[in-house]
């Protein structure tokens, strides 16, 4: 993928992030919630200090401090890794996407000191009530694009191993 539009994926993903961040902080007092489909799915506005599905996130000033040191360097390689606009098209993507994710919530970190997360899975079976942990947008995209990543380099093997086989 070239570097150019790589950039425009990120900077749409970011966009979107934040956008969706900007209502819920508007519309959703903090811990408040709305059931959008009864026992599966709600909105609801959390904030998040940790890493994904808020580990670390009781930690003090010291692990915050690397834990944004962590996220500036992985954007750091995700950047490098496509300014160098070669390679499979679907791993572009993804690592496009993933760094839309990461930069989303990084940018969370710098202005807020926190992630917002809004979405909220659950299930409710048997009376009791099954969660996931809360999320956004750019987690969302981080997933999705490291979904992409893996597929591509499992496509790669495939054809690796075809053109071995011939």
């Amino acid at each position: 993928m070239r570097p150019p539009a790589a950039a425009a994926i990120a900077a749409a993903v970011v966009l979107v992030g934040q956008l969706t961040k900007a209502w819920i902080t508007a519309v959703f007092p903090l811990g408040s919630q709305r059931e959008v489909i009864p026992g599966l799915f709600r909105l609801v506005h959390t904030r998040n200090r940790g890493i994904a599905f808020g580990l670390l996130g009781s930690s003090g000033p010291l692990v915050q401090t690397l834990l944004l040191a962590v996220v500036v360097a992985v954007v750091a390689v995700l950047v490098w890794q496509l300014s160098r606009g070669n390679g499979d098209r679907l791993a572009g993507l993804g690592l496009a996407v993933v760094l839309g994710g990461a930069l989303g919530n990084l940018t969370d970190r710098l202005f807020r000191g926190e992630v917002v997360d809004f979405l909220d899975v659950y299930l409710r079976l048997g009376g009791r009530e099954h969660t996931w942990p809360t999320f956004n947008v750019a987690d969302s995209c981080i997933t999705v694009g490291a979904g992409l990543v893996i597929l591509a380099e499992l496509r790669a093997a495939r054809h690796k191993h075809a053109a071995q086989a011939d």
